[in-house]
């Protein structure tokens, strides 16, 4: 089913650039992992990052927005996203070889920098860009609106939130979850850290989050990430838009529709942490015991062979016209 018009000619002037989850969601990801990980990858990541601190990881949280800012870093932008050309609130679902474009994805992206992050023979500069990437694309790929095509994954359905103008890919990035935990702050991250890791160790996730690593092979990454790509991405029919986008648009989303989000983004947060944890495990792991595999991100993918119905290929254009990632700015991201 092709989007919309209005999805494909977004006013791209009036909205701003954003990451997933914001500082608060990122930092508290990274705070939940180090409950998690085990002391060997603990010491493996204080190495590789020259961090012993009590924040090692969730220190370097959100350097990868911060970086793709720079001239430097410019290409990995759309490494932080894969777009569903999926078609909800009908139906919902990511599928490698249709949504991975040649040029790369934050599936393809998350297999690359597992694999790169172990390897001594790259040197301490690029070992450490590669987990700093994992550490973040971890978290990004749980944001539902981070593995979704339509409307430039929410950017274009104009919405108001507690009265301020704003997105609908803005407020799952930062709105919701600052209004259930406040500002961002590294002590808000870490509390907020403190209570997901309560409830997945004792509490209501003690049970679901036997199931969360389901499906993770550290012998093909894609595959991997392409489990929480469809994980994440089945909230965009249940939550995200399960009316479409039509009744979305220019609406308070504040009161009962934040009502619906909230529970979800806690359990994405906590999952994202938990999985990042095992992950970070087991490519340490792996690589004492000679290494993982890419998977099907490797160079024997057949990405380049899907042929795209001619509103998919609309909506790829739609965007690369749109640029770079999506949602709030640089500057939330430099602390």
């Amino acid at each position: 089913m092709a989007p919309s018009k209005s999805t494909l000619l977004p006013l791209l002037g009036a909205l701003p650039y954003a990451s997933a989850w914001g500082s608060l969601g990122h930092t508290t990801v990274a705070y939940i992992a180090q409950n998690f990980v085990c002391d060997k990858t603990a010491k493996f990541a204080q190495s590789i990052l020259n961090d012993s601190s009590t924040a090692y990881l969730a220190n370097v949280a959100t350097w990868a927005d911060s970086y793709r800012y720079t001239a430097e870093g410019e290409f990995s932008a759309l490494l932080h996203y894969i777009d569903a050309l999926d078609n909800p609130p009908e139906s919902c679902n990511v599928v490698y070889e249709r949504d991975c474009p040649e040029e790369g994805c934050i599936v393809s992206a998350i297999a690359n920098y597992s694999s790169r992050a172990v390897q001594k023979k790259l040197g301490i500069v690029e070992q450490q860009k590669a987990l700093k990437w994992v550490i973040h694309f971890l978290g990004d790929i749980h944001q539902p609106l981070h593995v979704e095509n339509l409307a430039i994954g929410g950017n274009t359905i104009n919405v108001t939130f507690a009265g301020v103008k704003t997105n609908l890919h803005a407020i799952w990035d930062t709105n919701i979850p600052q209004k259930a935990r406040g500002n961002f702050s590294q002590a808000a991250s870490l509390a907020w850290a403190t209570n997901l890791t309560t409830e997945i160790k004792h509490g209501k996730y003690k049970k679901e989050s036997k199931v969360w690593l389901k499906g993770m092979n550290v012998k093909d990454a894609v595959d991997s990430a392409m489990v929480w790509a469809n994980d994440a991405n089945q909230y965009v029919c249940s939550t995200v838009l399960p009316n479409g986008t039509d009744v979305l648009f220019g609406q308070e989303l504040s009161g009962a529709y934040y009502e619906t989000a909230i529970p979800v983004v806690y359990k994405q947060i906590a999952k994202a942490g938990y999985r990042l944890a095992a992950w970070l495990d087991a490519i340490v792991e792996a690589a004492e015991k000679g290494g993982h595999g890419p998977g099907k991100g490797s160079k024997y993918d057949k990405r380049g062979d899907f042929e795209l119905e001619p509103w998919m290929q609309a909506s790829r254009e739609a965007r690369m016209a749109f640029g770079g990632d999506c949602g709030c700015s640089a500057e939330e991201h430099t602390h």
